[in-house]
């Protein structure tokens, strides 16, 4: 399970996006059901959230998670419109051999 979210930075607010997408890092590391999360700028001021979860639970308790609720508080400020929140199934995966 996974999720897409697309964020439209304001004018002059692309590098608050950015350290809002940096500081968020931290509060996802609380999170036990938050298998990886990737911050992505795509353009100077067009981000990207990827994320992945071992189920829809996991998935469903990032949404209800501090990460969210940050998002959610920020975006009339920082972003031209709201998120853009996908739930994704991710059918692939090659992650880095245990060491």
């Amino acid at each position: 399970m996974g999720l897409w979210v697309v964020l439209n930075a304001k004018a002059g607010k692309e590098e608050a996006v950015a350290k809002f997408l940096l500081g968020g890092r931290a509060l996802v590391g609380n999170e036990p059901a938050t298998n990886t999360w990737y911050a992505i700028r795509l353009t100077p001021s067009r981000f990207a959230i990827f994320d992945t979860f071992p189920d829809d639970a996991g998935r469903e308790a990032h949404l209800s998670g501090k990460v969210a609720a940050a998002l959610m508080a920020s975006a009339p400020d920082l972003l031209q419109t709201p998120p853009s929140i996908e739930k994704i199934d991710v059918l692939a995966v090659k992650l880095p051999a245990a060491k």
